[in-house]
């Protein structure tokens, strides 16, 4: 394990390499891998049923919980006690079930970079075991990362799943094994920038920095003066892990008053962020997006525009959120995340459902 960290240095792929190849996730499929490739042909609803159908009765009540139950909504992002069936207690045939579910929901590049976020718990380990902190040979461990079901998938049910763990919060509601809804969608990383070692220079999350402080920096004086929120961060994203977020105060510069290659900017950055989902998902999300009007959308900064140091934004519209914090450790700690407004938790996709068919939830 420690020698495919070595070899392959350069960052996404060396961590899917290295977490495809730990005990934690032995025998996953990887980087991309298909039905042709091992991974199960079924849909997400029978890889759901057969990963339930797998674990023993005393494991059960931990990994299926009814779709109605208040945990589905109880999502967090901080490395602590979870329910659900962690990828280190699964076996092989499991986590392909698993890695099916996920992947319904996720694109291949959403995969692969929650391959790397689970990976990275194993740079944060080796960096604060050799600041002296014993303690995070348990605290940070790609295995403590956990499926939890909810409902009872069939083809016609309401149903839904998330995969979590302290840097990772996928959280999909479908009906029967259509593309899902998947918000909140929340990934991060510390270190953002891995400081030495093997990996150092890696940055999981360069992409979601560069593009958004890019587009900072072309704005004139008075869109940079309607963007900028403050001149500090506020130490997290805003809305933390709220189990349903409001539309925020309208503040920040209009895609409107952007020029067009400002708003080719914009669009680049909401894209990067509907692109961790599924194909069908992402189409689906920047559809609602384009109804809505594009040109409804605002872009905010706060802290600093320079890089390395503590910065904040946001892009907010009528349909979405999204948010990026780097402002602990010394902004060298990312979380980003997507929320859906209207349907986080499928909220409108449960409510027309039940609307048409009148069952158990």
């Amino acid at each position: 394990m420690r020698r495919a960290l070595r070899t392959r240095a350069g960052g996404i792929v060396a961590a899917a390499v290295l977490l495809c190849g730990a005990a934690a996730w032995g025998g996953c499929a990887g980087t991309g891998a298909r039905a042709e490739d091992g991974v199960s042909r079924a849909g997400p609803v029978e890889a759901a049923a057969a990963l339930v159908a797998s674990v023993p009765d005393a494991r059960a009540r931990h990994l299926a919980r009814p779709l109605s139950d208040p945990h589905r909504t109880a999502w967090h992002f901080v490395p602590a006690p979870r329910t659900g069936l962690s990828i280190g207690a699964m076996t092989a045939p499991q986590r392909r079930s698993l890695e099916t579910m996920v992947r319904s929901g996720l694109s291949d590049s959403g995969w692969r970079r929650a391959q790397a976020v689970v990976a990275h718990e194993l740079v944060l380990r080796e960096l604060e075991l050799a600041a002296g902190r014993a303690d995070a040979r348990t605290r940070r461990d790609p295995a403590l990362y956990f499926a939890t079901v909810y409902g009872t998938p069939q083809r016609d049910s309401a149903w839904g799943w998330r995969f979590e763990g302290h840097h990772l919060s996928a959280n999909a509601t479908a009906i029967g094994n259509a593309p899902p809804i998947v918000a909140p969608l929340f990934m991060g990383a510390n270190p953002a920038r891995v400081p030495s070692g093997p990996q150092a220079g890696t940055r999981l999350f360069a992409a979601e920095e560069d593009l958004a402080r890019a587009l900072l920096l072309s704005l004139t004086p008075s869109q940079r003066a309607a963007a900028t929120l403050a001149d500090t961060t506020f130490g997290e994203i805003v809305t933390r892990n709220d189990p349903a977020v409001a539309p925020l105060p309208r503040r920040g510069v209009p895609a409107s008053e952007l020029s067009p290659g400002q708003r080719g900017q914009l669009r680049a950055l909401v894209e990067l962020y509907a692109g961790r989902a599924a194909p069908a998902v992402a189409r689906a999300q920047i559809a609602r997006l384009e109804r809505a009007g594009f040109a409804n959308l605002r872009f905010a900064w706060a802290g600093s525009a320079e890089p390395g140091e503590r910065h904040y934004y946001r892009i907010h519209g009528p349909t979405l959120l999204i948010e990026y914090d780097n402002s602990q450790n010394g902004a060298n700690h990312v979380h980003t995340v997507w929320r859906d407004l209207e349907n986080d938790f499928g909220r409108d996709l449960l409510r027309a459902h039940y609307a048409r068919h009148v069952h158990p939830r």
